[in-house]
C-alpha cells in the first residue's frame, strides 16, 4: 500500500537549513561544484553541528510520538545536491537520531517543481532563490536567517510565531501603508475591521499547525502559536475578526504598535518567527531563529502590477484585433 502523506504536516527542508553547512557553501561559490564534491566526500562521516531549522525541525519529529499509531509531521530533505554529496546530509541524520528517511536530491536543477511532488506545507532554505521560486509556485517557504549563538530550544513545547500582514495575512493592507501611509492605513482597517483579510502565504500553515493543537486538550497542547505585528489599536480588531472566521485561535498575540519584535520573541522563546520585512528579521535572528517569507513576484505589489500589466496588454492585443477586423 503506497505511503500516504495526506493529514500531515510536511516539512521541506534544505540540507544547509537543517544542518550547519557555511563552511560548505563557502568551498562551493569560491572554488565550485567539483570542489564542493570533492570536500563532501571526503568529509562525509563528519558530524554536522545543527542549522538554524534543526531546533524545530527536531521538535516537531517529537509530535509523532504522542499518540499511538498516529504520524502527525513528515520531513523531506530537498537539495540541489547530488545523490552522491547528499549521503553527507544522511550521515548527519542518523547521527542526531532524527525520524527523516526521504529526500529528493536534484543535482543542481530547480527544486521547485518537486514541492508540490511530495506536498510540502512549508518549505525552509537558506537559498533566497529558491524560496522565492516556492512562494511564486503557490508553495509556503521561507529563507532562514543565520541562527542566534546562544540560543537554547525550549524542551515542554513547539512556540512557532508569525507576523501577520504578507505572511498569515495577504498583503494588501500592508501594500496601503507602504503606497499611502499610516492614517490611510488605519482609516481602512477601522473601515474593514469586521471583514476578514485573504490567506496570506504561510496561512494553510497556521491551519495545519491548529489541527495540530485539537488532537489535544489545552493543559497537554505540544504547539503554541504567536503572533508578533506591528499592528496596534485599532488595527488590532480586524486581525482577531479575521481569525474568527478562520476559525482559528491563538495562543498569544502581541500588537506592538513599532515597538521592536526581539524582546518579545525572545520572551516568548520562539522555535521560528517568520515575518515578510528584511529588517525585523535581521532583528529577530539575533535572539530566535527566524525566517523571511518574500513577496510574490519579488517585491510587495508585484503581483498587483503583473495583473495590471497582463490586463493592460490583453486590451492592447484586444484593440489591435478590433482595428484589424474594422480595417479588414
Amino acid at each position: 500500500m503506497a505511503y500516504d502523506l495526506s493529514g500531515m504536516l510536511v516539512i521541506g527542508i534544505s540540507s544547509r537549513a537543517l544542518f550547519d553547512l557555511e563552511h560548505e557553501n563557502t568551498i562551493f561559490n569560491d572554488e565550485g561544484v567539483e570542489a564542493y564534491s570533492a570536500y563532501q566526500r571526503e568529509h562525509e562521516n563528519d558530524p554536522l553541528l545543527p542549522g538554524t531549522a534543526f531546533p524545530l525541525v527536531k521538535a516537531l519529529l517529537k509530535l509523532n510520538q504522542l499518540i499511538p499509531g498516529r504520524r502527525l509531521v513528515e520531513v523531506v530533505v530537498i537539495s540541489r545536491n547530488t545523490p552522491d554529496t547528499g549521503l553527507r546530509a544522511f550521515n548527519a541524520i542518523e547521527a542526531h537520531k532524527l525520524d527523516i528517511s526521504r529526500a529528493a536530491f536534484t543535482g543542481g536543477e530547480p527544486i521547485v517543481h518537486y514541492l508540490q511532488a511530495f506536498k510540502i506545507d512549508l518549505f525552509l532554505s537558506r537559498e533566497k532563490d529558491d524560496v522565492q521560486d516556492a512562494i511564486d509556485g503557490g508553495v509556503a517557504a521561507a529563507q532562514l536567517y543565520t541562527a542566534p549563538t546562544h540560543y537554547v530550544a525550549p524542551e515542554d513545547q513547539i512556540r512557532i510565531a508569525f507576523d501577520g500582514d504578507a505572511v498569515l495575512f495577504s498583503p494588501e493592507s500592508e501594500q496601503i501603508y507602504a503606497e499611502k501611509g499610516l492614517e490611510a492605513f488605519v482609516r481602512h482597517e477601522q473601515r474593514h475591521r469586521h471583514k476578514a483579510m485573504k490567506e496570506g502565504p504561510l496561512a494553510k500553515l497556521l491551519f495545519a499547525l491548529s489541527e495540530i493543537q485539537k488532537q489535544f486538550t489545552p493543559d497537554t497542547c505540544p504547539v503554541r502559536i504567536a503572533i508578533v505585528t506591528a499592528r496596534n489599536s485599532p488595527a488590532h480588531k480586524r486581525v482577531i475578526h479575521t481569525l474568527r472566521t478562520w476559525n482559528v485561535t491563538v495562543d498569544e498575540a502581541f500588537f506592538l504598535g513599532g515597538l521592536p519584535k526581539a524582546d518579545v520573541l525572545h520572551a516568548f522563546g520562539a522555535h521560528m518567527f517568520f515575518d515578510d520585512q528584511e529588517g525585523h528579521v535581521q532583528l529577530a535572528s539575533t535572539v530566535v531563529p527566524s525566517g523571511r517569507v518574500p513577496y510574490e513576484g519579488g517585491a510587495l505589489g508585484a503581483k498587483t502590477h503583473r495583473r495590471l500589466a497582463g490586463k493592460a496588454t490583453a486590451s492592447a492585443e484586444q484593440e489591435t484585433t478590433d482595428n484589424t477586423v474594422k480595417s479588414g
